[in-house]
């Protein structure tokens, strides 16, 4: 059994296609600016640090030859002093043999709010490498800064000896803040960047899928009409790429679709025609047998046995055959669309009691018809429905069969109901088709197979509707719609009697 997926809505193909577009652009801007912002980051900073170290070494060789191995307070800040004269600020360290830490404070950095650099804010890391007689340098934030730390050691030479770490270090702070200024310049015009790269893509987006969605829209309009019955759509052929080839086939499918229907529209119109002409070819030699049926009928009984039951069998079949030629004409007038309405204004409850009258059935069948129903119908044609669906319920049903009458402001309803098992659900949506038998067993019926079609074609002939369904406590229930008020063949609408 086939099982229905319930579809979720999505988003139409032009905006996935925009969003994949900028996705693809931010995507894309996000890398390469991330990677040239990480770059000139780079560049910039390392430009900086080497321009300060140069800057440093150059005055570290200024202080050389050191006074004295072991400065005082006033030594250290003559160091400190001269390592600041270039801007920034520094500070002069020095370890005696004791580990006495003596330190010395540097001019402040040109802003009143960034504090004086205190050597117990150096890390660790970079005054290890300094206390080992190597020269390093980190950056740091202090307080919000970008700094660039620069420690060195001082030597000492003494005449005859190689050069030897004095115990002095000295640090210097470089303030990285017109750098930063640049860096963050930097990203601000890479996310400018990126926002015009995205407003460019959403455009040529929607340029691009306006050309791919144009014949899209034409093949979905052109498939819409095709499907609606408009066998001449066609699609305008534009250039020779894949969508070009969609439409080049789509219009060859539609001209061969347009080809097969108007074949087997031919084909069902001789066929319909066939039928007709032979039905009413039929007609004369029926009545002629017909005749000849009646009075063989009354004479069978003086006829001897065997003569007799082939007489009877003749005007049985005779009228058979004058039946299914009569609903066969019926059919051919609903095909060509010639069937008409005689309608006129009926009490529905009389013209049911009149039906079940005509044929006998008044004691067989139970009525709820409530009085002063009256509706603008074509009575001889709805007594046929009602003639055949009684008739199906005595013969195929259980009793009791009854008919329900009810009436709205619109519209009345009328219910035939049989009380046997009811029809199987495989043959439920088949009932109304044409020549079907619900079972195959029956070779032969007394009807002609057509009477059911014939009922929903008149029913649908008045605008209304013929339904079937099992009821729930058992057997079949025929369903008739039919509106209150029709259209006189003139196109007036009637107005309408008491309910």
């Amino acid at each position: 059994m086939s099982r229905l997926v319930e579809s979720r809505p999505s988003l139409g193909l032009r905006n996935r296609l925009l969003y994949a577009f900028a996705l693809l652009c931010v995507v894309t801007a996000a890398a390469v600016a991330g990677a040239m912002y990480v770059e000139a980051r780079t560049a910039i900073l390392q430009r900086a640090q080497d321009a300060a170290v140069e800057a440093t070494r150059g005055r570290l060789a200024a202080l050389f030859p050191l006074r004295t191995a072991t400065p005082g307070q006033a030594d250290l800040d003559e160091i400190a002093r001269v390592m600041a004269d270039g801007g920034g600020f520094a500070v002069a360290v020095y370890r005696d043999a004791h580990s006495t830490l003596l330190a010395a404070p540097g001019p402040r950095l040109r802003r009143e709010d960034t504090p004086v650099l205190d050597p117990g804010l150096i890390p660790a890391g970079l005054r290890g490498t300094v206390a080992r007689g190597e020269m390093a340098w980190q950056r740091v934030v202090w307080r919000g800064h970008p700094l660039l730390l620069i420690g060195a050691p001082l030597l000492i030479a003494e005449p005859g000896r190689t050069a030897q770490v004095s115990g002095i270090e000295v640090y210097t702070a470089r303030s990285l803040a017109p750098e930063q200024l640049s860096i963050d310049s930097l990203a601000a015009r890479a996310w400018l960047a990126g926002g015009a790269a995205l407003v460019l893509s959403v455009v040529l987006a929607s340029l691009a899928t306006r050309g791919v969605l144009r014949p899209v829209r034409e093949l979905g309009r052109a498939a819409r009409l095709l499907g609606e019955g408009d066998l001449r759509t066609r699609i305008a052929v534009r250039g020779s790429d894949e969508l070009a080839d969609v439409a080049r086939t789509f219009n060859e499918t539609a001209a061969e679709l347009e080809r097969h229907v108007e074949q087997l529209r031919e084909m069902e119109a001789d066929a319909r025609r066939f039928v007709a002409d032979v039905s009413h070819e039929l007609r004369t030699p029926l009545a002629a047998l017909a005749a000849v049926a009646d009075v063989l009928d009354e004479e069978a009984a003086e006829l001897p046995e065997t003569a007799g039951r082939a007489a009877r069998l003749v005007s049985q079949e005779t009228l058979s055959l004058t039946g299914l030629v009569n609903d066969l004409i019926e059919i051919s007038r609903f095909d060509s669309g010639v069937a008409a309405l005689a309608l006129n204004e009926v009490d529905v409850a009389e013209l049911v009691r009149a039906t079940l009258h005509a044929r006998g059935w008044s004691e067989s069948v139970r009525t709820e018809l409530p009085a002063g129903v009256t509706a603008r119908l074509d009575p001889r044609r709805v007594d046929v429905v009602l003639a055949n669906l009684v008739g199906n319920a005595l013969r195929h049903g259980e009793p009791p069969v009854s008919v329900r009458l009810s009436a709205g402001a619109e519209e009345i309803v009328l219910e035939v109901r049989d009380h046997g098992p009811g029809l199987d659900e495989a043959v439920l949506p088949h009932v109304f088709d044409r020549f079907y038998k619900a079972s195959a067993a029956r070779a032969r019926s007394e009807g002609s197979g057509l009477g059911l079609a014939i009922a929903r074609e008149n029913a649908r002939l008045h605008r209304g509707d013929l339904t079937v369904a099992n009821a729930p406590d058992g057997g079949a229930v025929f369903t008739l719609r039919l509106p209150r008020r029709m259209d006189d063949p003139d196109g007036h609408l009637d107005s309408g009697g008491p309910a």
